[in-house]
């Protein structure tokens, strides 16, 4: 082996064993690849399953109830919610309860003897276009030819489609709200973990720790402008989609931006985190990315959450962005209220708690 040879190989050893030693950044390279061919492979499911609905049977007949049985055996829909007027389907679809609903009218049997005439109405949320597609699926079902025990083909328009939020199935309004949970979580979590790291890399932190700030204090002092950062961004997304896409804020302006400042709050929590476990800005990096892969994968934005198995759905409800995505889609699009979505601000907070403690500590333990 010539020297030229020798000395190649010598600095790709050392960069091996610096690679070895460097824990967070092997656990990146085997991490990545595993985790997106788990999520792709098994996670992420385009087939719609097990939406949650509700069903009005004013008919209260054998026919009624055979239809129910059939559009259950599909599994698109999981009537999980048995109304008697159709005047609960608004606030369960508001509070996010529920999907779609069957709305099978008193009627019933009489429609069914008029072939030009729809026989029962499905009530959708035209916030999420995954929900439109299924309804689509359901909307071509042969209604008359079901009951009867027969297929034709093509089948005439039996159920009629209501697109609640969003009648004219315009993609932006579906697409535009969740963007406003991406976007920061991108930039919240990564701008963080970068920022404390870089401090410590330059030596700043050295500095900070002789003054009698408390690690707390500390912490939230480094995080408090992000919060600012994170406001505005919200705005410029909102004004954006209003005047670009002609996306419309139905609910509280208050209600979306205490939405949106508890979510930055649980997004720089965890960018906190991250910068506690990294050694260099790199790492940093690395770290925010393999955290912001499955978020956005799994929290609904991207793929139907209904389609993933239930593992990776209870995975999904760990994450921040899941939530606040059914909060900014919930007050936007269908006019809802913090009291409507109470559950997912609870889970933000929870997160955000747990989250910033464990920063707080880890970052206590980095001192000592």
């Amino acid at each position: 082996m010539s020297a030229a040879l020798r000395r190649l190989w010598a600095v790709v050893v050392k960069e091996l064993r610096q690679l070895r030693r460097d824990r967070l950044t092997y656990a990146m390279i085997v991490g990545i690849p595993a985790m997106q061919l788990l999520l792709f492979g098994y996670a992420i499911n385009l087939d719609v399953r097990h939406l949650p609905a509700a069903v009005v049977d004013q008919a209260q007949t054998r026919n009624a109830r055979e239809l129910v049985a059939e559009l259950a055996q599909s599994q698109v829909f999981d009537f999980r919610y048995r109304l008697t007027t159709p005047a609960g389907i608004d606030r369960l679809l508001k509070e996010g309860r529920i999907s779609a609903a069957l709305v099978i009218p008193a009627d019933f049997e009489h429609r069914l003897a008029e072939p030009d005439r729809p026989a029962v109405q499905m009530v959708v949320d035209g916030s999420d276009q995954v929900v439109q597609q299924a309804a689509r699926q359901v909307g071509a079902l042969p209604v008359r030819e079901l009951l009867a025990g027969r297929a034709v083909s093509p089948p005439p328009a039996q159920v009629e489609i209501a697109s609640y939020y969003n009648p004219q199935r315009l993609a932006p309004l579906n697409t535009v709200p969740g963007l406003v949970g991406v976007i920061l979580t991108m930039t919240m979590v990564m701008f963080t973990a970068i920022a404390l790291v870089r401090e410590r890399e330059r030596g700043n932190l050295e500095f900070l720790i002789t003054t009698p700030l408390s690690p707390l204090e500390l912490t939230l002092g480094k995080v408090l402008p992000f919060v600012a950062i994170g406001l505005l961004q919200t705005t410029l997304v909102l004004l954006l989609g209003y005047f670009v896409f002609r996306v419309p804020v139905r609910g509280a302006l208050p209600d979306l931006y205490a939405a949106a400042l508890l979510f930055i709050v649980a997004c720089l929590a965890l960018g906190v985190l991250i910068s506690t476990l990294a050694s260099t800005q790199f790492q940093a990096m690395q770290a925010a990315i393999f955290t912001f892969l499955p978020q956005i994968l799994l929290s609904g934005f991207m793929f139907p959450f209904e389609g993933m198995p239930r593992i990776a759905q209870w995975l999904a409800e760990l994450f921040p962005l899941t939530h606040f995505i059914r909060l900014v889609r919930g007050i936007v699009l269908r006019g809802a209220g913090l009291g409507d979505l109470w559950p997912e601000l609870a889970a933000l907070a929870a997160f955000s708690a747990v989250a910033l403690a464990a920063a707080v500590l880890r970052f206590h333990k980095r001192l000592d």
